[in-house]
């Protein structure tokens, strides 16, 4: 019976996706030729016919395309960041394909601004009418209608942790009757009140509940009663989901993957592959490109700078120095030279510190202002960095934190940035970098390209100029 209700709400949700896309074409071509000519019709207003024949084929592609980007399955447990992203995705694959077949349709030519414009006006409109969905089924859930009434198998640690997430999320539309286990292995007194009974009551308790979902988790030390569980369950209509209690070996972006129809569970993983690593190199190529233009010639900061230090401590200008990045991969990083070349001949490698006699004087305003930096947007354009992300670091010091600090090493799941969300939070310089480590894990985990736009935008605020930066 739940499995026909969400079927009815997606089959609601597909009939609203199909009417957007084809309102979305439609405003689209009418932006174009009566509207907005921000590039002017020369060749006269095509018919409306041609693009409407054209629209039959975007919405037969359409539904396959929407699915394969996931666009219909339960998102009680998603983000609304999530789908959008998907919209994102599946509104380009519609326009490529379609630009793929108008190609070779020579009867007709179909504008490409007209697509162009589709992509924002659907993108716009499809997350709009889908929020509206899915804000309206939340405040029902809130209000008690179309609730999930399930039970905990486990009183442990993990069983705990998920009812405090569904408690502290009513609109996910889940409401715990309580938790079922052949004895409390927990002292917390919510799991106390709640305890329902033993494994071998289950059916009893599913009856009496009007339980539709049961959410299973059991330490892996009890594989017995996960057995025994499975066995009584076997025959009920009900949903069964598995917690695995592998939370104190997850690291970073755990997930289910399916391999060849078999489910494989990832407990660490980069969070760019595929669309999120092309989205993110075009944004560092596009910045990184566009400052260096901007600093070289409209505000021609950098040549000034590079004409002040040969001025006042001679050649080279440009310092270089080996630093670790993306799995780990060596890469030479640029900075302005802001110390003598020999600056490190008695010390060896040290960091730099508040009372730091090294730099010259004009290194030293460069380091608090980490205009020395600057050149770091060439290691970005070339590949080597991105604009966000955690600080590189030497070698011979990674060598050292990498046995001393706990989940050092994630931080080279991803490429080492310019900036990151540790150095806005003031974590620079001979700060905690335990505390460093942590704001960087939590960068891995939450990354989104808003994410990259929002540290950027609190570099210029926060970042640049530091009381740690020396």
């Amino acid at each position: 019976m739940l499995k026909k209700h969400n079927q009815l709400f997606l089959s609601i949700v597909f009939l609203f996706d199909i009417i957007v896309v084809s309102v979305s074409w439609i405003a689209a071509y009418f932006l174009r030729f009566y509207y907005i000519k921000v590039i002017p019709v020369t060749k006269g207003v095509p018919s409306f016919e041609g693009y409407l024949l054209l629209l039959l084929f975007i919405l037969i592609i359409s539904g396959g395309i929407f699915r394969s980007f996931k666009l219909y399955v339960p998102r009680r447990h998603s983000l609304d960041f999530d789908e959008f992203i998907c919209i994102v995705k599946s509104t380009a694959t519609i326009i490529v394909l379609t630009s793929f077949i108008t190609f070779f349709y020579r009867n007709y030519e179909y504008s490409r601004v007209v697509m162009l414009y589709f992509f924002f006006v659907n993108v716009t409109t499809m997350t709009i009418v889908r929020g509206v969905i899915r804000k309206s089924l939340k405040y029902f859930r809130k209000k008690g209608y179309n609730i999930r009434r399930i039970v905990i198998i486990g009183t442990g640690d993990a069983a705990e942790d998920f009812f405090r997430k569904i408690e502290e999320h009513p609109e996910m539309g889940f409401k715990v009757a309580g938790f079922v286990d052949n004895s409390i292995r927990n002292d917390s007194g919510q799991l106390r009140d709640r305890y329902l009974g033993k494994i071998d009551d289950l059916i009893t308790i599913i009856g009496t509940h009007h339980i539709d979902q049961v959410f299973i988790a059991l330490p892996l030390s009890d594989y017995s009663t996960l057995t025994n569980t499975m066995d009584i369950l076997k025959d009920e209509m009900i949903d069964i989901k598995i917690l695995p209690d592998i939370y104190q070996f997850i690291t970073l972006n755990a997930g289910v993957e399916d391999f060849l129809g078999l489910p494989i569970i990832s407990i660490s993983e980069s969070p760019l592959y595929g669309w999120n690593q092309i989205l993110k190199r075009t944004m560092d190529f596009s910045f990184s490109f566009a400052a260096l233009l901007v600093f070289h010639t409209i505000l021609p900061i950098m040549p000034l700078i590079y004409l002040i230090t040969w001025l006042t401590s001679g050649k080279p200008v440009f310092y270089k120095q080996e630093r670790m990045s993306l799995d780990g991969k060596r890469f030479m990083v640029y900075k302005i030279r802001t110390m003598p070349l020999d600056a490190e001949k008695d010390t060896g490698a040290v960091w730099a510190s508040p009372d730091d006699s090294r730099p010259t004087k004009f290194g030293s305003i460069l380091r608090k202002t980490s205009l020395d930096e600057l050149p770091q947007l060439f290691n970005v354009l070339m590949g080597d960095m991105s604009l966000v992300g955690p600080r590189p670091e030497r070698p011979v010091f990674v060598d050292k934190f990498k046995n001393t600090i706990p989940k050092y090493m994630l931080r080279h799941r991803i490429k080492a940035g310019c900036t990151g969300w540790a150095q806005i939070n003031g974590l620079r310089g001979n700060t905690s970098l335990e505390k460093r480590i942590e704001y960087d894990i939590f960068y891995l985990e939450n990354w989104s390209l808003s994410f990259d736009l929002k540290i950027i935008w609190l570099t210029f605020w926060k970042g640049l100029i530091n009381k740690n930066a020396y």
